[in-house]
């Protein structure tokens, strides 16, 4: 195995998702080479060459459509591929037809590198990450997906437009499943450090339980509402690629709601879901523990139940 280049990204699936992902990454300047892999060859080469275009108003780099012996030196690889989610579909409909196109994919990954990070951002991501980790044989904390990065991304947009406040000084999570599971852990949640309804008050709102109930489902159906405008949501994802590789790359040591298989946390054993965790140069270090109410640790037991429903009934491994 070739010693790995902390500057070259590998993209594997290179629909909406992952072509907006690439663009995302280029404009970055943190990776000095990408490659992209499709099964449509063309369309990888399209898309390498589009970006590329862009490359003089941007930083020197290298991007090409390879194949997977191109990703055998890369530090990350993003997995995009799969069945897109369709208007009226959830994303654990996709179930079957995604873990079916993983069994090809992730042996052929892991047959050229073993030693980078698997980000997995393809749909359901906590059943996909699930499944990579174990097609792979990659060490757990290498195999992490996207998870609710973006739902929390969404979240504290909506509250700081309902706040009147920069979105960046909202500090806030959706844990669970990334899908209808979701929650909001209001419990933890805190604009500089102002717990949320005492900032909602100095604001002028007063009707809590209401406006926390909508933000929340407004949050949670977001996709389906992107979806049913314009057929697919990438650029939110994209960005949510970029934030996690950069905390890998700069070894940063952020805290993210990032999908990984949990081993007794809140008592949640054996799926994979999103919880706060640390994330750097070796992915998933560790997970932070945050408060939770009793009726969010039932919200976050429920999401393990539905997640370890679907792995039962749809991933034979």
């Amino acid at each position: 195995m070739p010693q790995i280049n902390d500057r070259k990204v590998a993209i594997v699936g290179c629909g909406f998702v992952g072509a907006a992902s690439a663009f995302a990454l280029m404009q970055s300047g943190m990776f000095s080479e990408m490659v992209l892999i499709d099964a449509d060859q063309d369309k990888a080469e399209g898309e390498a060459l589009d970006i590329s275009h862009g490359l003089p108003f941007a930083k020197p780099m290298q991007i090409y459509a390879g194949t997977y012996e191109d990703l055998a030196d890369a530090s990350i690889i993003v997995v995009t591929a799969g069945a897109g989610q369709k208007p009226g579909e959830t994303r654990l409909d996709l179930v079957k037809k995604n873990v079916g196109i993983f069994k090809t994919i992730i042996p052929e990954i892991a047959k050229y590198n073993q030693s980078g990070i698997l980000l997995i951002v393809a749909n359901p991501v906590d059943i996909l990450t699930y499944t990579a980790a174990r097609l792979s044989g990659f060490p757990e904390n290498r195999v992490f997906g996207s998870g609710t990065v973006l739902d929390t991304a969404r979240l504290k947009y909506l509250l700081g437009e309902h706040l009147d406040v920069d979105s960046r000084n909202v500090h806030a999570f959706v844990i669970g499943e990334h899908g209808d599971s979701e929650f909001v852990a209001w419990s933890s949640l805190d604009i500089s450090g102002v717990p949320v309804h005492d900032f909602c008050e100095m604001r002028g709102h007063h009707e809590h339980e209401e406006a926390m109930q909508q933000i929340a489902d407004d949050v949670k159906n977001s996709a389906y509402e992107i979806i049913q405008k314009k057929k697919a949501t990438y650029y939110g994802v994209a960005m949510s690629v970029r934030r996690i590789c950069e905390a890998i790359i700069r070894d940063e040591k952020s805290v993210l709601p990032v999908s990984a298989i949990q081993h007794g946390n809140y008592g949640v054993e054996g799926v994979a879901l999103s919880m706060p965790a640390i994330v750097g140069k070796n992915g998933v270090e560790t997970m932070v523990p945050i408060r939770l109410s009793a009726a969010e640790y039932e919200k976050l037991r429920n999401s393990e139940k539905t997640l370890r429903k679907v792995l039962d009934e749809a991933v034979q491994l």
